[in-house]
């Protein structure tokens, strides 16, 4: 579930019949974001996190701020958590998918996995997520690309530098890459094989102190 479907879903669940207003929407993701900072999971679909934060309220010809709580639930913080984990740190293999001339991405049913030397390569690895860093390229950085197999952001170009974890297991068998932006993510791969995949078994935080411990 992406952002707008998240926010048209506390929407309907106000039962307002009332769309938010954009300022209010940017306030509500801000607020998602600080109570995911701030507190850890209970267990409690229930619960309700609360959270203070200065809004700006026009009055006729003034404008003044004053102080809101917020409440969010539980439930609604694992979704949200959930849908931003899924579009930083979630990981396919290069040639997995293939995008066609007319845009559409297919499984590629004749992926037989990475040899053994691309596996230990961070580049061999993207986002399962819309390209956001391979729109920016020049045409000069896209001129060694594939454009049906390189259509999604690569994991090599993630900043910062070294937020990810490449270990080769079981005798060279299996590859482990491990997300150290959210701990508790992990991606495997066994290299000449179709088998991968990614689990995330963490606690919901993100590691915002990482750039300055690398």
């Amino acid at each position: 579930m992406d952002a707008d479907s998240l926010l048209l879903s506390l929407e309907l669940a106000s039962g307002s019949g009332q769309g938010l207003s954009p300022d209010r929407r940017a306030s509500l993701l801000t607020s998602l974001t600080l109570v995911k900072r701030d507190y850890r999971f209970l267990g409690d679909p229930s619960h309700e996190y609360e959270h203070t934060e200065l809004q700006t309220v026009n009055d006729g010809d003034k404008v003044f701020e004053e102080e809101v709580v917020v409440q969010i639930k539980e439930e609604t913080r694992l979704v949200s958590i959930i849908d931003q984990i899924d579009k930083e740190v979630a990981v396919v293999p290069r040639g997995v998918l293939f995008k066609t001339p007319f845009g559409p991405v297919h499984v590629n049913r004749t992926f037989e996995g990475l040899s053994l030397s691309e596996a230990k390569k961070l580049s061999s690895y993207f986002h399962f997520r819309e390209p956001v860093e391979l729109k920016n390229k020049t045409l000069l950085e896209k001129a060694d690309l594939d454009p049906s197999l390189d259509f999604l952001d690569s994991l090599e170009h993630d900043i910062p530098k070294g937020s990810w974890s490449v270990q080769m297991e079981r005798g060279n068998a299996l590859v482990v890459l491990r997300s150290l932006l959210w701990p508790g993510l992990t991606f495997y791969h066994a290299p000449r094989t179709k088998n991968c995949g990614y689990v995330y078994m963490g606690t919901g935080e993100k590691n915002i102190d990482l750039p300055f411990m690398l």
